[in-house]
């Protein structure tokens, strides 16, 4: 039998003797889970039978539950009542997820009765008088073809004594959540009171971010599609900074605690020239500082492309923030704060300066998916239903190295995915822009 490493092995023409121009850009040799050093392997399988086919130990190897139908169910599907429930922000792809959970569930497993609760989780809170709506395979009809949700949603989190209520006055069995962290906490607490009072609800979450900074899930619906219509607003900002002596385009894109967005959305267009992320500190000012390099590019070239994600130097205010209504810190407008330090930059340097400023944030939440995010929707939401009949609670749903797994949800709100100033993805962008590694 042929060595499997052997077939695995490159083909190289020789000796590699010159330094490299990207070598100042790497950092010392150090595998991490967001960058694979040149002297490193990445491992050819990746499940716990095909690592004991080979003859290793897998006990103390850690793993996921894979997602996927089971041979045999929890819930019996003639007796068994759902609900769902959309929260946070706007996001592609939330009536898709809807669409896709209603029809899996009546078409597969013959379920009869789901119900939609309105904006949120007010929608479960008795106070508000938010409308429960019957959902069919009629009611989601053609849905997906437009953004928002039709349920509506809110921020902010709700009593989950009163929500458990509500699951058990309408004997709902299983809760579909479709959000963000801040919305998983939710669904953890309302999860942890069902086990307190000894229910049998299956609280199962669909998680939601548009700046896919969920830990242990390698993307979050929706990301897809909005860095794609980002690249709209770089292409129309740059079309307005080339046609202007000394002409700057600056377009500010979400990402409160993740750049991803801003990444994605600047490689796919490539004709940004900075890239200002939360995870990588910056200085404006001094020689070092990110002005004096946008001048002399500018003054260079006569013209300059930035893309900001907007939790980006939230170091440089020195007001304290409020909490939004979710519990989040309330963000300093970096971009409006940028596009005036730099207009009064140029001026103080005697320069002209054709500044042009866009942020299109809520013209990309709004949007319907994309063919891509589509398809990824409907597949979570298959996941999700498959978890939720097999009696699986308090997790989430996510794709892991190509393969749909389950999550706690204690897990998947332990941290935040953010992009790794030491990875390939950061390098990519260094590459691509032309920027220094590092403004100070």
């Amino acid at each position: 039998m042929v060595d499997e490493r052997a077939r695995l092995e490159v083909r190289t023409l020789g000796e590699s003797r010159i330094d490299s121009p990207l070598a100042a850009l790497l950092r010392t040799g150090r595998t991490t889970r967001h960058y694979v050093d040149e002297s490193d392997r990445v491992l050819l399988d990746d499940t716990v039978s095909l690592v004991a086919a080979r003859g290793v130990p897998v006990e103390e190897l850690p793993g996921f539950e894979p997602g996927g139908p089971r041979r045999k169910i929890f819930f019996d599907p003639s007796k068994t009542r759902a609900g769902i429930v959309t929260c946070g922000g706007l996001c592609p792809g939330l009536n898709d997820v809807i669409r896709a959970l209603v029809l899996e569930l009546t078409n597969h497993y013959g379920v009869r009765r789901i119900f939609g609760f309105r904006n949120g989780y007010q929608g479960m809170t008795a106070r508000y008088g938010r409308e429960v709506v019957d959902l069919d395979a009629a009611a989601v009809a053609g849905i997906n073809e437009y953004g928002g949700t039709i349920l509506g949603t809110s921020r902010g989190n709700q009593d989950p004594d009163e929500i458990v209520d509500c699951l058990e006055q309408l004997s709902i069995n299983v809760l579909f959540v479709i959000g963000g962290d801040g919305s998983m906490r939710g669904a953890l607490k309302i999860a942890e009171v069902v086990a307190e009072r000894g229910r049998r609800i299956a609280v199962v979450g669909v998680p939601k971010t548009i700046d896919n900074d969920i830990p242990y899930i390698e993307r979050s619906f929706g990301f897809e599609t909005a860095f794609a219509k980002a690249t709209e607003a770089i292409r129309a900002a740059h079309v307005e900074a080339t046609a202007f002596p000394n002409g700057i385009g600056l377009v500010q894109l979400m990402g409160r605690h993740s750049g991803f967005i801003a990444c994605y959305a600047a490689l796919a267009n490539n004709d940004a020239d900075y890239v200002l992320i939360p995870e990588v500190p910056f200085k404006l000012d001094g020689p070092g500082g990110f002005l004096a390099h946008l001048r002399a590019r500018v003054v260079d070239r006569g013209h300059a492309m930035i893309v900001v994600a907007e939790g980006a130097g939230q170091e440089l205010f020195d007001a304290a923030s409020s909490l939004d209504a979710s519990g989040n810190v309330r963000l300093q407008d970096f971009g409006r704060y940028l596009r005036h330090r730099i207009a009064d930059d140029f001026a103080a340097a005697g320069v002209e300066a054709n500044l042009k400023y866009i942020d299109p944030s809520y013209t990309i939440r709004s949007v319907p998916a994309n063919p891509y995010d589509s398809v990824y929707c409907i597949r979570l939401a298959h996941a999700a239903v498959h978890a939720a009949m097999a009696g699986r609670t308090e997790m989430v749903v996510g794709r892991w190295r190509g393969r749909f797994v389950h999550v706690p949800i204690g897990l998947a709100i332990s941290s935040r995915n953010l992009v790794d100033p030491g990875g390939d993805l950061w390098l990519s962008v260094l590459e691509a822009t032309g920027q220094p590694p590092v403004f100070a």
